[in-house]
């Protein structure tokens, strides 16, 4: 019978390092029910085996904790230092730096921030790799989950919790993660001037961005917007993330020379399939609006005018079109159409581009149905798609599975908690939406 050691690993609150407590060692028998416990469906516990070590796994637990259960006989699996010099193909690094910010303001740093290294192929073309945790979501789930990724040496460079909008960095977005396994000896981790990855806590089987609103979580525009500064293309060259094992395609090619948005389950040499069929209208989702600047000299953007008038920007030296795109909130087709380039990848020093300007994208939101619309026994898609809102913003409690199309006592309940946590609302806290309930919702359409 099997014996396994047994740990706790915490992040400290203050210096969000990893503190680890042994405990003892446990059997076979103690471990079963261990596993049998967490699947409970109550349990706000859940599994996760050790990627690297045979035999050990760990157990995230809800109030941030994680428990550690390693085999006694197995040789401990070493997490090497990374290498910081650029394999074949980084060349030509100090022609070719990142252009965008470090580390994504409010942003927590967890451990030592050192996860990774300069890129092998920076002309390959800015991107961000989009994972899933398979794991619950919540605030507690994002400190046992980096302290899961910690431990088994499988950080990504951010971590994003879509229940609470928390944002957390192992590392600096300027040099590469290690939650990628190589595609034969091509490090795909190292793909790109920047591959910005990405673990968001949930599962692949229900996509994260069901009743996800970018609108009410600035942390998640804020990391969308560090990856459009370092010149991250709004496009999926890969198309859509795979809503299932089956459909996951690895085009080797699209993935070697383009840049852009990919899913896990777009990157050759993996065989993971997250995180599943996300909505790309939500990733990366729309520009923000732009406010063209005054005229000015030098190399910033030159024009005035009203909100969507067309600017310019003088090419300086060092920079490339997908920067400047990034940095002024759109993408490097859009500029090259704008500006007629044949040849996006050479622009010249003094160079006028257009920038164009943008409207302020309009979320689509359900328009309120009525009061008589929440009575009993009453169906709709639009009722699923109010408790999944409910559920991100954080009062889905009452949900004991769904939630579901037909309104029932647990909609009421969690509506009036809603309501009871709105100054504005608490008048009317009787769980049946109203029109000003349901404008501070904003139920995405259907």
């Amino acid at each position: 019978m099997n014996t396994y050691h047994v740990a706790t690993d915490r992040l400290n609150p203050v210096t969000l390092q990893v503190t680890t407590s042994y405990l003892g060692t446990v059997d076979q028998d103690h471990t079963d029910r261990v596993r049998a416990l967490a699947d409970g469906e109550s349990a706000g516990r859940a599994v996760k085996e050790d990627p690297r070590q045979p035999g050990a796994f760990m157990v995230l637990r809800e109030d941030g904790g994680l428990d550690v259960y390693f085999p006694v006989d197995a040789e401990p699996y070493v997490i090497r230092e990374p290498d910081p010099d650029p394999g074949p193909g980084g060349a030509d690094l100090v022609r070719r730096t990142p252009t965008g910010p470090a580390y994504i303001e409010g942003a927590l740093r967890f451990g030592g921030q050192s996860v990774g290294g300069a890129p092998d192929r920076p002309d390959s073309g800015a991107r961000v790799t989009w994972h899933s945790t398979e794991s619950p979501a919540g605030r507690a789930y994002l400190y046992s989950i980096a302290a899961y990724l910690i431990r088994v040496g499988a950080e990504p460079q951010v971590i994003y919790d879509p229940v609470s909008d928390l944002l957390g960095q192992f590392g600096p977005l300027t040099s590469s993660g290690r939650a990628l396994r190589n595609d034969g000896s091509r490090r795909t981790n190292r793909e790109g001037i920047v591959n910005i990855q990405v673990e968001v806590l949930g599962r692949a089987a229900s996509p994260w961005t069901k009743g996800f609103v970018p609108a009410d979580r600035p942390n998640y525009r804020r990391l969308i917007a560090a990856a459009r500064k370092h010149g991250v293309p709004d496009v999926w060259p890969a198309g859509k993330p795979a809503a299932s094992a089956s459909a996951a395609r690895r085009p080797r090619e699209i993935w070697q020379s383009r840049g852009g948005h990919y899913s896990h389950s777009q990157v050759p040499g993996n065989d993971h399939w997250d995180p599943g069929g996300i909505n790309t209208a939500v990733v990366p989702g729309p520009l923000p609006a732009t406010t063209p600047s005054r005229p000015s000299t030098g190399g910033g953007p030159q024009g005035g005018g009203s909100q969507g008038a067309v600017t310019t920007y003088t090419v300086k030296k060092g920079d490339t079109l997908s920067a400047i795109a990034g940095r002024y909130g759109t993408t490097w087709q859009v500029l090259a159409q704008l500006n007629g380039l044949k040849k996006p990848d050479e622009v010249r020093v003094g160079q006028k581009l257009k920038l164009p300007g943008a409207a302020a994208p309009q979320p689509v939101y359900e328009p309120f149905p009525g009061t008589d619309f929440f009575r009993a026994g009453r169906r709709s898609p639009v009722i699923t798609a109010l408790g999944r809102r409910l559920v991100a913003l954080g009062f889905g409690k009452h949900y004991t599975s769904g939630p579901s199309p037909e309104w029932g006592i647990a909609d009421q309940r969690n509506v009036a908690e809603f309501q009871l946590s709105r100054a504005e609302l608490r008048d009317d806290a009787d769980g049946v939406p109203g029109p000003k309930t349901w404008a501070a919702l904003k139920v995405p359409k259907v």
